[in-house]
């Protein structure tokens, strides 16, 4: 039986002529670095990948829905798509290797529309520690969709399953600003050039997770996404506890206390602006606090307790005596209830 030398992703794709395949070579970098743990890389039928249990996630963004291109350069949705995508990384401290991304566009996109797509979403995926493993493009009728795989290690991983009663709840850095961003653009306002840094350049907190997960920290964890109302109450579901949330303590991001109508206004924004992509972990009473300053330090974004698991399910506001009143907030959802 002949031996066959695994190809070197560093090689690049082979692939035949064709305006299809000459559009995804322009994807690629010119010259990749091998990596260990890419045995195969883009351009063959499938890309192999090593490690410590493997964790895949996809994350798609629609035009019209997720984005819009009179609010965004096109590296930027390439960009905001991916770190979208490697977010769920973050959420279980997982370590990206790599991205598959495929792309349903206009026949007009299909040149260096796409290509400038696909820079910001290689770049995004470079700047968290990954690379681009490959993908698929195809011709769509009207708008612009990206569908992004993103594929970790996570040999540890932290669910949303593991909070318990008496935990305290804590989140990374501060909310609302991207929700804000999209309020004044609805509005037809100038938007505050902070909230839109969020919005459009989202960053995932994928050395923070793993950071506090190599101390041992998260009992339960997940990516702020749809908003801290929703998503925390995904952790309560799982957990099989309440949040109870102080109003007071959420940190809410300085556009959004700039620009808000009111306070309750601001406080909308961070629990159910959503697009934060900020952790929302809990921790085991007492354990953190001591460390909070070195993670600022480290990261340069903030950590703040907001809450406690309790009993019960749901996400609640508690005061100092512990008497809980209904949230009244919800994350996105794409879909409304059934009736």
């Amino acid at each position: 039986m002949r031996s066959r030398t695994p190809p070197n992703p560093a090689d690049g794709p082979h692939l035949a002529p064709g305006a299809e395949f000459d559009l995804i070579r322009r994807f690629l970098p010119r010259h990749a670095h091998a990596r260990p743990d890419v045995r195969v890389g883009a351009g063959d039928d499938c890309a192999v990948v090593a490690g410590d249990g493997i964790a895949l996630s996809c994350d798609m963004s629609v035009e019209g829905v997720h984005f819009r291109r009179d609010w965004l350069s096109l590296k930027e949705i390439g960009c905001r798509a991916t770190a979208a995508a490697l977010s769920d990384l973050a959420a279980v401290a997982a370590r990206p290797v790599g991205i598959l991304v495929s792309l349903a566009l206009p026949e007009a996109d299909a040149g260096m529309h796409a290509v400038q797509v696909m820079e910001g979403a290689r770049r995004a995926a470079e700047s968290a520690g990954g690379v681009l493993l490959g993908g698929d493009v195809t011709r769509a009728p009207a708008h612009l969709a990206i569908d992004v795989t993103a594929v970790g290690e996570a040999p540890h991983p932290v669910l949303r399953s593991g909070a318990a009663m008496g935990d305290e709840v804590w989140v990374t850095g501060e909310l609302g600003a991207a929700g804000l961003f999209v309020e004044q653009m609805l509005a037809g306002a100038e938007p505050d050039a902070a909230a839109r840094k969020r919005y459009a350049g989202p960053e995932p907190r994928l050395r923070e997770a793993r950071w506090l997960a190599e101390r041992g920290f998260p009992t339960a964890m997940i990516d702020l996404s749809d908003g801290l109302a929703g998503d925390a109450a995904h952790l309560s579901a799982a957990s099989g506890v309440a949040v109870l949330l102080a109003p007071e303590l959420i940190p809410i991001h300085p556009a959004v206390l700039r620009h808000a109508a009111s306070a309750e206004d601001a406080l909308r924004l961070a629990l159910a602006g959503g697009e934060d992509y900020e952790l929302c972990f809990t921790a085991a009473l007492g354990a953190l606090e001591p460390f909070a300053h070195e993670f600022q330090r480290e990261f340069g974004i903030r950590l703040t307790c907001v809450g406690r698991a309790g009993g019960g399910d749901g996400v609640w506001w508690t005061d100092a005596e512990g008497n809980r009143t209904p949230l009244g907030l919800q994350g996105y959802q794409h879909f409304r209830e059934e009736r």
